[in-house]
């Protein structure tokens, strides 16, 4: 399974939810880094040092961070309370990939046809 690493304002809900699907998840504060303000691109140092990718909500600061640096990862995403539904669609979508490194992939929801349902999709954005 896939090594993430949260960063502090990622969900609890989430972390847990990832944890039940079998991903190996680091928490900024179990990793003792958390409430220090450090910056994304300490955060991401970190994350690649310990051969994880990061998962967060921060879209727009790791965004440019993908753009400039090698990275081993980036999962933004949306601030929703469907943790469940959230965690499954990404945990369906790393099953599928063998590496992440260098790219970024947003966890966003999507209308259906025909319905006023919502669900989750993964969007990728390569470098």
């Amino acid at each position: 399974m896939t090594r993430l690493y949260s960063n502090e304002n990622f969900p609890l809900d989430m972390v847990i939810e990832l944890r039940k699907l079998g991903h190996d998840v680091l928490t900024s504060y179990e990793a003792g880094q958390a409430n220090q303000g450090i910056p994304d691109i300490e955060v991401l140092a970190f994350a690649v040092r310990e051969n994880r990718a990061i998962i967060t909500l921060n879209r727009d600061d790791v965004t440019d961070l993908h753009h400039s640096v090698n990275h081993t990862g980036i999962i933004i995403c949306k601030d929703d309370r469907d943790y469940m539904g959230q965690s499954q669609t990404i945990h369906v979508y790393l099953q599928e990939q063998n590496d992440l490194a260098n790219r970024l992939i947003r966890a966003k929801k999507q209308n259906q046809s025909k319905s006023s349902t919502q669900v989750f999709i993964i969007q990728e954005y390569r470098k």
